[in-house]
């Protein structure tokens, strides 16, 4: 949505007089700053949170969309720029006691290889998941998917268990655009699953909840934020200096597939770089070929198949 739909929103209206009369932007940074913050508006609008009481979480929830989405790390650090001009603006004005952009960070320039995690940084990332708590069997469990699968934190967070098909070892993801496609998944990632839904069948699960794989200790589907802090925190008690995401999985995913001899064009299916939705899945893919690819080439299949 343009900025123009919300130009009659009073706190825009006095964002729009600040910009132009007291910081004095050129007309292009001007019109720039209003329409980055209209990307972040449409989103909050989505999840029924006004930017007036919008917390860290939900602005670094919009940039993992943003993440998610493709956009590159210099428009990210562009929108990231405006977002933080605004609520400066809501600080300064009084309209906030708190500044949530704070603590976001801008996304470092320059770097074009993503970073991708050996075998043995995996491993110790798994190793340092407690499984005496529940949700360290969903962390494991998580973990095995991303990597497994190779799938965005998004599709992750909206895989659903009645899209999972334990017997054919496939998984119908939800990925850009609403297009559906099929994921073979290997058996140490369903072992894990397994071990998951056992303790998820004791939990009590909020409404509108209860088909989503993961969930939150309060019971509801699991959040992008959630999944990235996970992950982090793993990370850093794994002593891994790299910079890592959920995405990191993805990309480890197709590098370790790729360096041990799967067909590339098998790996981008895989991953969704080609629209693929559930009615066409058999005219463009042999979903058996894909389950064989990631059973002979991925490398948790190679040291753990049971």
């Amino acid at each position: 949505m343009k900025i123009d739909a919300y130009k009659s929103v009073p706190i825009i209206r006095e964002y729009m007089a600040y910009l132009k009369l007291e910081r004095g932007l050129s007309v292009n940074t001007h019109d720039a700053y209003l329409e980055d913050l209209a990307k972040l508006l449409d989103h909050l609008d989505t999840h029924s949170c006004a930017p007036e009481s919008a917390q860290r979480e939900d602005i670094e929830d919009f940039l993992y969309d943003l993440s998610d989405v493709g956009i590159c790390p210099r428009s990210r650090a562009r929108i990231i720029s405006g977002i933080k001009s605004f609520y400066r603006f809501l600080l300064l004005t009084d309209k906030r006691e708190d500044n949530p952009t704070d603590l976001i960070e801008t996304p470092q320039l320059g770097k074009h290889l993503p970073e991708v995690l050996s075998l043995e940084e995996i491993d110790s990332i798994i190793a340092q998941i407690d499984l005496s708590d529940r949700l360290g069997h969903r962390n494991k469990a998580i973990i095995e998917v991303l990597y497994g699968c190779g799938l965005r934190v998004s599709e992750l967070t909206g895989l659903k268990i009645s899209k999972i098909f334990k017997e054919e070892q496939y998984i119908v993801v939800v990925g850009k655009g609403d297009k559906e496609r099929l994921v073979p998944i290997s058996e140490t990632a369903l072992h894990q699953i397994d071990l998951w839904e056992e303790l998820r069948d004791e939990m009590e699960i909020k409404k509108g909840s209860e088909d989503f794989l993961f969930l939150n200790r309060r019971g509801g589907q699991i959040s992008r934020v959630m999944v990235f802090n996970i992950i982090k925190d793993l990370a850093e008690k794994a002593d891994i200096q790299k910079n890592i995401s959920p995405h990191t999985f993805r990309h480890s995913f197709a590098t370790h597939l790729l360096e041990g001899g799967a067909n590339l064009r098998d790996i981008q299916d895989m991953l969704g770089h080609k629209s693929i939705t559930t009615t066409e899945i058999y005219t463009h893919l042999d979903i058996n070929l894909l389950r064989d690819n990631i059973i002979r080439f991925h490398p948790f299949n190679k040291m753990r198949h049971k």
